[in-house]
């Protein structure tokens, strides 16, 4: 097999240069369906079939399918379409190339990853291969925010394994934390400035959770970590209470961040939260909270000794010239999703940097090689 490196150029710098700021992030923004189209017609090009799914107005997934004979393990090459937004950046847009980098929102977050699963399907069809396992493209809407593309599709399709193609440096990545989001609200009671008697000042209550949050805070830093993502963390992301200056605050409320690692649970993370408040209710009476996780999206694990690790680590060998190193991450990515939906899922993606920042590239050479080690991918698994 031959990936097309002008292909995989010219694929990537449409894709940059196709706005897909997702609008849930930036309202007013195009969201997917230029791009999803694009992607679908040049599947259909190359050989494959392409259907496009629609998980919520406005929001589109693109599904090509290499057809295998049949008999063989399925595999999805997963990427996410949508971008951040691209306030701040001087060349947005652009795709220009300059010393092997490829410049724009998304090139390393993650359309450079997205065009080598492209140019590897491609490859795929030009050489022929007799694949007994089909080989599907998800080029999905959404992971910047809800994941409504990686979602919609694992109701629709069933498949044995999956790449997710994440950057990951040309590195294979077996874990990824997971995060709760969890809102805790005490509870005052409002009075006037100058009846401090009458009056319970919810945001002064606040203060005590709030150090002992800290203390946990430091705690689960201090836990033996995981391998390969580190220890678990937490931050007080958002703060507010009270409604005038001369009025005892009714209220306050703090919204926390709590990233977990592979083995933690949701019941374990909230459970600890809820430690403080009733410790605190235990030493005042006047002290009053409730504790609600409102978001969960769970940590990632897959064993080195699954079939989709080892054929992802025999292709990277190949086309490296050395066995890629196993890697954990700490952004949450959609891995999590497939696996726990039953598809032995393995990160692996291109080199390069500015994910979410003003500057933002992909290295080209590397995503012509990460196809390489796709289509390689799929000849093993698929056989």
């Amino acid at each position: 097999m031959n990936i097309d490196p002008d292909y995989t150029r010219e694929t990537l710098v449409r894709l940059i240069r196709t706005n897909s700021v997702n609008p849930t992030l930036a309202p007013g923004a195009p969201g997917e369906r230029e791009i999803a189209e694009w992607i679908a017609g040049s599947l259909r090009a190359v050989g494959l079939s392409a259907e496009i799914f629609e998980p919520a107005p406005g929001r589109t997934s693109v599904l090509g399918r290499l057809a295998g004979s049949g008999g063989g393990r399925s595999l999805m090459l997963n990427g996410h379409s949508d971008t951040v937004p691209a306030g701040g950046m001087a060349e947005p847009f652009s795709g220009a190339i300059r010393d092997g980098k490829v410049y724009g929102r998304g090139a390393f977050d993650m359309k450079g990853s997205l065009a080598a699963c492209m140019a590897a399907v491609k490859a795929l069809v030009a050489s022929g291969a007799r694949l007994r396992g089909d080989v599907l493209v998800a080029a999905v809407a959404d992971e910047e925010y809800g994941s409504l593309g990686t979602s919609d599709l694992i109701q629709r399709v069933k498949v044995d394994g999956a790449v997710v193609a994440e950057p990951t440096g040309l590195e294979v990545c077996l874990a990824h934390k997971g995060y709760l989001w969890i809102e805790v609200e005490v509870a005052g009671r409002a009075a006037h400035g100058s009846k401090f008697e009458l009056g319970i000042d919810a945001n002064m209550k606040m203060g005590h959770f709030l150090a002992r949050l800290s203390v946990l805070e430091r705690e689960l830093r201090a836990r033996p970590p995981h391998p390969l993502v580190g220890p678990p963390s937490l931050h007080a992301a958002l703060l507010s209470g009270g409604t005038g200056l001369s009025t005892y605050a009714p209220s306050s409320t703090v919204k926390i961040e709590r990233r977990t690692v592979p083995g933690e649970t949701e019941a374990q993370a909230v459970a600890e939260i809820q430690a403080i408040v009733d410790r605190l209710a235990g030493e005042d009476p006047d002290f009053r909270a409730t504790v609600r996780p409102f978001f969960v999206r769970h940590p990632f694990e897959v064993a080195r000794t699954a079939p989709i690790v080892r054929a992802v680590d025999r292709a990277a060998s190949a086309v490296l010239g050395r066995p890629a190193r196993h890697i954990g991450d700490t952004p949450w990515m959609d891995a999590a999703l497939l696996q726990a939906a039953g598809v032995e899922t393995v990160v692996c993606g291109a080199a390069g940097a500015g994910a979410h920042s003003d500057v933002e590239w992909v290295d080209l050479e590397s995503v012509v090689k990460l196809a390489n080690i796709l289509a390689k991918t799929a000849v093993d698994y698929c056989r």
